[in-house]
């Protein structure tokens, strides 16, 4: 009984920095605020992971990737100039080291190449009954794209990134990532139709 005085403070203060905005957290993980640190890490780490993931294929190397994300964001810190937003900046370091992660792994380097969006493990716990199930299907029609239309799509629908923030993250002219979406849209619509669901449902 005698901690909880003491306690109360240390709460109001967890609890008021998960109201800051980013760029202001970002400012206080400069100054060594882990606080700061640990409530970037709860607002982000889920989207970065499920980027990750669907870079490497691979749950345990993508939250190892996740973790080496937030140590780097954490270590330098600093070098956020604020020319895009936090999120845009962590999924730029993602994957950086997300392909970084792939290429030392030579003997899957099919998979590398390959690099696909996939389902949630939790999402696919009985595959006869997702067969069935039209967002088990749009799953594995983004399972069948390129890396490069995964990345894509990914980070338009799923990360509601603007064509500059892909720019940024995947570091290619803005012509190209519009090019790139086009083709990505053109081939997951053809998968789509393939599967006999209908995109007006989906």
């Amino acid at each position: 009984m005698s901690q909880m005085p003491h306690a109360a403070p240390s709460i109001r203060r967890e609890a008021a920095t998960q109201t800051l905005s980013d760029e202001t957290l970002i400012a206080q993980v400069v100054s060594g605020n882990r606080l700061a640190m640990r409530a970037l890490y709860a607002r982000h780490h889920l989207k970065v992971y499920r980027f990750v993931l669907r870079i490497l294929r691979d749950g345990a190397l993508a939250e190892d990737v996740v973790s080496e994300v937030f140590f780097d964001a954490w270590q330098h810190a600093a070098r956020f100039e604020g020319r895009s937003t936090v999120s845009t900046w962590l999924l730029g370091i993602a994957r950086h080291k997300a392909l970084s992660a792939c290429h030392r792994r030579p003997t899957e380097s099919l998979d590398c190449e390959m690099a696909q969006n996939v389902a949630d493990p939790k999402n696919n716990p009985e595959v006869e009954l997702d067969r069935r199930d039209t967002g088990a299907v749009i799953r594995r029609c983004l399972s069948a794209l390129s890396r490069e239309h995964a990345e894509i799509i990914d980070l338009v629908y799923y990360q509601e990134k603007s064509i500059k923030e892909i720019v940024e993250i995947l570091g290619i002219p803005d012509n190209t990532v519009k090019t790139r979406m086009f083709y990505a849209r053109k081939r997951l619509a053809a998968l789509v139709a393939a599967e006999g669901i209908d995109r007006a449902a989906a």
